[in-house]
């Protein structure tokens, strides 16, 4: 048994816990540690991250594809195609996104990565402390002044409303240009539609001859790898109509859509962030976007002294996504129509701006309207009279959009 003391430690190295390492250097102001799970069973495979920025971003160099315009079909066929500019959907893999902050780290004085798997994070006075073992079997006790745990969360709190966005995607090569690399179909909804909730297709090209094709559904239960699989032959063959092509690698995940209430602090000096900390938005599972605003405060807080983690969503959005995700769930509104009407009768900053949670009341007003009113006001008045109960948890890790 060894002990250690550091400033800042951080628990988990997916986006979360990097984007926190990547901003805290940045400062330049704090020691900063972050504990990774060696090779092996508890390291998740590579991961693809999604966001939309103004191309100025801090991740620039970990980009690997971007799209100027985003395309949504309807179930009837019907295509709306939006070009947000100067907003850019860009992708960011998590293998690059790794390298690019583990070097951050090793150029910084007082940065480190340590490869061991974590166990419970304990307060302590003045801190808290972690049981590590590292990859040989050693043990190692952690001691920092501040904790972020960075980790996907175990159970989920009581909440009234829970669905799961479940997907599996294929990385595939075709044997002819079949796909416009400026072009990001975000929601394509000429799939069959489940029985409870919602299913579309996904298609990120990043090349005339490759792109990212998922298979995507909001409802309570995720499938088996092989409905997937299924799934997506289905969609490339019917819907896609690819001739042929080569599946190079794939990718599945779970992403919590709930309206919980995460904590962001379980101790004097130990904090939730990412998912654990609700960063994930309830509505659409989108995460990384809400990951960098909750990092940046982080950072800023702490190199004025203060140590608190602030909510990564508003009020009025999470209030808003409740009574969407209750509305969803009750079959109250239809799904399909439901999201290709907000990107058919919403100008597209505006619409991506509400998907981020940083539109004005006025602005949100107007989007409100323009959505089914009676069954959504039906759903947000019944809302205050519903208790929250627990749900399972997702059965695999998620993978932040």
């Amino acid at each position: 048994m060894r002990d250690e003391t550091c400033d800042v430690l951080i628990v988990g190295g997916g986006a979360s816990g990097l984007s926190l390492a990547h901003h805290l250097t940045a400062t330049g102001s704090r020691a900063v540690t972050v504990v990774e799970a060696p090779d092996g069973p508890l390291r998740p495979p590579e991961r693809t991250w999604c966001f939309w920025d103004h191309g100025d971003g801090d991740f620039d160099e970990a980009v690997s594809a971007s799209w100027s315009r985003l395309r949504v079909h309807g179930t009837g066929g019907d295509a709306v195609t939006v070009e947000p500019s100067p907003l850019r959907y860009r992708m960011i893999r998590s293998a690059v996104f790794e390298r690019m902050v583990h070097a951050r780290l090793a150029d910084t004085p007082g940065g480190r990565l340590l490869r061991a798997t974590a166990g419970t994070v304990r307060a302590t006075a003045g801190g808290a402390e972690v049981h590590c073992t590292t990859a040989d079997g050693r043990t190692l006790t952690l001691r920092a002044r501040h904790v972020f745990d960075s980790r996907p969360p175990r159970t989920l709190p009581p909440a009234r409303t829970q669905l799961l966005q479940h997907f599996r995607g294929w990385f595939v090569r075709t044997d002819a240009a079949r796909f416009d690399p400026e072009v990001a179909d975000l929601m394509d909804f000429r799939v069959p539609q489940p029985r409870h909730g919602l299913a579309f297709g996904y298609v990120l090209p990043l090349a005339p001859d490759r792109a990212l094709v998922e298979y995507t559904e909001f409802s309570r239960t995720p499938l088996s790898t092989e409905a997937y699989e299924s799934a997506l032959t289905r969609y490339c063959g019917d819907v896609l109509e690819l001739p042929s092509y080569t599946v190079e690698s794939a990718e599945q995940g779970v992403i919590p859509m709930t309206d919980a209430r995460f904590p962001r602090r379980v101790g004097p000096s130990v904090f939730r962030t990412g998912t654990a900390g609700g960063a994930t938005r309830p509505a659409t599972g989108y995460t990384f976007a809400a990951v960098q605003r909750q990092s940046r405060a982080i950072a800023a807080a702490l190199h004025e002294g203060r140590s608190r983690v602030p909510p990564p969503h508003g009020r009025r959005a999470l209030a808003m996504d409740a009574v969407l995700l209750r509305a969803l769930d009750t079959g109250r509104i239809n799904g399909p129509d439901f999201f290709t009407d907000l990107f058919r009768r919403i100008p597209p900053q505006r619409l991506l701006r509400f998907l981020d949670g940083v539109t004005s009341p006025l602005e949100e007003l107007g989007i409100g309207l323009r959505t089914p009113v009676g069954p959504m006001l039906r759903t947000a008045l019944e809302l205050p009279f519903l208790s929250r109960r627990p749900h399972p948890a997702p059965r695999t890790g998620g993978n932040p959009r």
